[in-house]
């Protein structure tokens, strides 16, 4: 299980860093972490999500610049919370997951901008929302649903072969 979420959040921030420019969609960039912890938190649960959004923001908040550690407890916190949701609610349903992926991208956002409003990060809040934080929530749905159809997919043959075998 170690072995996995290195792997996840590794090959999520190498994503990040090198196919985000690749993926944009009318210029907004995905935010792959964030796809991969909520993905993540819903099939292993809270403790998984949260550890895997922390140490993936942690990750992004190195790569970015900025203020170490908004991010990591953001995604944190959006991954700890889904995980509980998810064992609370029917979330396995991809009708489910990627509206719920866009709306927590916009919470996530949320938490974000109230975080750096307390070290007085001067952005107006209608522009960010405007320009920044709903383009991303949108962009993060359309390449949530490739990933939740791809994982699917995959969940699908996987018991397909392992249904065949004697």
């Amino acid at each position: 299980m170690r072995a996995l979420l290195v792997l996840t959040v590794a090959g999520g921030s190498v994503a990040h860093a090198t196919l985000t420019p690749l993926v944009t969609i009318a210029g907004v960039p995905p935010d792959i972490p964030l796809i991969i912890v909520v993905l993540l938190a819903l099939r292993r649960g809270p403790e998984f999500g949260s550890l895997t959004g922390f140490v993936s923001g942690l990750l992004q908040d190195a790569a970015g610049g900025g203020l170490i550690g908004v991010q990591a407890l953001t995604k944190a916190v959006i991954g700890f919370a889904i995980g509980v949701a998810g064992g609370r609610l029917r979330v396995s349903q991809p009708l489910v997951q990627v509206p719920g992926l866009v709306v927590l991208t916009i919470a996530e956002g949320l938490a974000r901008f109230a975080l750096l409003q307390v070290f007085r990060f001067p952005a107006p809040f209608g522009e960010l929302m405007t320009y920044v934080v709903l383009p991303q929530a949108l962009c993060n749905g359309f390449v949530g649903a490739a990933f939740v159809l791809a994982l699917t997919w995959t969940q699908t043959m996987r018991d397909h072969f392992e249904g065949s075998r004697p």
